[in-house]
């Protein structure tokens, strides 16, 4: 009883302290632990009559079971049995689907919400399992040393438990176990270590937050694969090399906007701007820098609000919907810096996507239930098959943060594609690409297109949007400005005088007869 009453107060006391980290990261994040480390004191001081005061509690009863009480060996036995519980059920968290999104999240919250993820939701959800561990700990603590004093869990031992962190590495749970070993033996082993302790952890958070990135177990990690792991590839791919896949047919929405604007402190970023996507079209969005182009793409995918106007897919408005709402209604999208979160194969990025419209529980992920071992083996298969219609399946296993620009725009497309969405928009994709690179991605996007997708597209590479688009629309200074071919868009004087100024477009006026080409880039 007693354990299960520290567990939940310490879940309790993890839910307090992880509400006003809901909108941190990184060191802002552990910072909220560290003042709650330093609170600790003074609140034992406040409840003396409870606590102790700073003499503590002392004389706890050893633990009992049923009525029989553990002597010293079998409460050590108890704790390596609750450890390796512990160490488990979080291994089976860490490589689940859940722990997939929790990378998600650390790589960027924007790309988590734009794949369904509710951010602040998980991020609280992963306080309240990280408090379980810390209570089942501090209770077994407690009944071995008989004594709790505030001195038992002092800033040195938060220090501590960081620097171990980053020797063993924050993304493994065998470099956490690592870490806390070299931790503990370390200072066991020189009687003096005590009094230079706190120098000496600071000294290692610096350079272990410098140099040794994401610790031990990435070190340990490369050199597994690069002496274990071959080139050989997993059975399902090769049989998606034998028969490639063909893209499925896509059921894509219309897409209306009407009348939208968007003011950012007296920049008119977009104004009145109408314009509809029909399935089985590509609409291109042109424009020179800060026409509004990705403010748009932001406005309809719900990470910009518009102030007036209204946003449709189908029948569903989407206007006043937060990011995660409109993922969640079929809208998926890529962003102009591709977003590919370190640590995960390519098939584990492309089945990040289907972590909502496929959702399992956190208990059903740390026991590796039947329908948790389902969802993985069906988010592999819609992997593999992307991965076969995009022509890159051969990468399935190899870690996406190591490809070249133009794989990982294509490893994105098949994201997006992932969550079947009715709607795709795609926010300046051949950017940074080579001419063959381009030609690859406009392809893939033309089939896109053939089977039945929405897909809007911001690019500045003309000849690429000339090649793909069924429509062009043409946004300067927040409002559409033309609508049309590319013909139609290339000779009309206002895109002329947007992109060129006036001067070009007298001179666009004199060539008119002639066969030059024009190129708004």
């Amino acid at each position: 009883m007693t354990f299960m009453v520290a567990v939940l107060a310490a879940i309790a006391l993890g839910i307090i302290t992880g509400v006003p980290g809901l909108r941190l990261a990184s060191w802002s994040l552990g910072m909220v632990t560290f003042f709650m480390v330093l609170l600790v004191p003074d609140i034992v001081q406040l409840l003396s009559p409870f606590t102790g005061g700073s003499a503590g509690l002392a004389g706890i009863p050893p633990p009992s079971l049923f009525g029989h009480d553990f002597d010293t060996e079998s409460l050590y036995i108890l704790v390596i049995a609750v450890t390796i519980v512990v160490i488990a059920l979080l291994r089976n968290y860490i490589v689940s689907r859940h722990g997939t999104a929790l990378k998600v999240i650390k790589q960027s919250p924007d790309l988590a919400r734009s794949l369904g993820y509710s951010v602040p939701r998980m991020k609280l959800t992963a306080y309240v399992i990280s408090a379980f561990p810390a209570g089942a700990a501090g209770c077994l603590f407690a009944y071995d040393h008989s004594v709790v004093t505030p001195e038992s869990f002092s800033f040195s031992l938060t220090v501590a438990i960081l620097a171990a962190s980053i020797i063993g590495g924050s993304s493994s749970i065998y470099g956490a176990v690592f870490g806390a070993t070299v931790m503990v033996i370390g200072p066991l082993r020189a009687g003096v270590f005590q009094e230079f302790a706190l120098v000496f952890f600071g000294l290692l958070l610096v350079v272990g937050g410098l140099f040794l990135t994401n610790g031990a177990a990435n070190l340990l990690d490369k050199a597994f694969r690069r002496i274990f792991v071959k080139n050989d590839l997993m059975p399902d791919v090769r049989e998606a090399l034998q028969n490639p896949k063909t893209l499925p047919q896509l059921t894509g929405c219309r897409l209306r906007v009407s009348g939208l604007n968007k003011n950012f402190n007296g920049n008119q970023a977009l104004k009145n701007v109408h314009f509809v996507a029909e399935p089985g079209q590509i609409i291109a969005l042109i424009g020179p820098n800060g026409s509004g182009k990705t403010t748009l793409l932001n406005a309809i995918s719900g990470f910009v609000r518009p102030d007036s106007g209204e946003i449709r897919v189908g029948d569903s408005p989407l206007t006043r919907l937060s990011a995660h709402h409109i993922a969640r209604r079929g809208v998926a999208r890529t962003f102009q810096t591709p977003l590919i979160p370190r640590g995960l194969t390519v098939a584990e990025v492309v089945a990040s996507a289907r972590y909502r419209s496929e959702a399992t529980s956190v208990i059903s992920g740390m026991l590796t239930l039947p329908d948790t071992r389902g969802a993985i083996r069906r988010d592999r298969d819609t992997a593999i098959s992307l991965l076969s219609v995009m022509g890159v399946v051969e990468l399935a296993d190899v870690l996406a943060d190591d490809l070249p620009l133009g794989t990982r725009r294509i490893v994105e497309v098949a994201r997006a594609l992932a969550s079947s969405p009715s709607l795709l928009l795609l926010d300046e994709p051949a950017s940074g690409l080579d001419e063959v690179e381009v030609h690859v991605l406009a392809d893939v996007v033309r089939r896109l297109r053939d089977a039945g997708a929405t897909i809007v597209i911001v690019e500045h590479n003309f000849e690429m949007i000339t090649s793909v688009a069924d429509r062009i629309d043409v946004l300067h200074l927040g409002h559409v400005i033309a609508s049309g071919s590319a013909n139609q868009v290339r000779n009309n004087p206002a895109v002329i005088e947007s992109y060129l100024g006036r001067a070009a477009r007298q001179r666009a006026e004199n060539d008119r007869g002639s066969d030059r080409s024009w190129n708004p880039r």
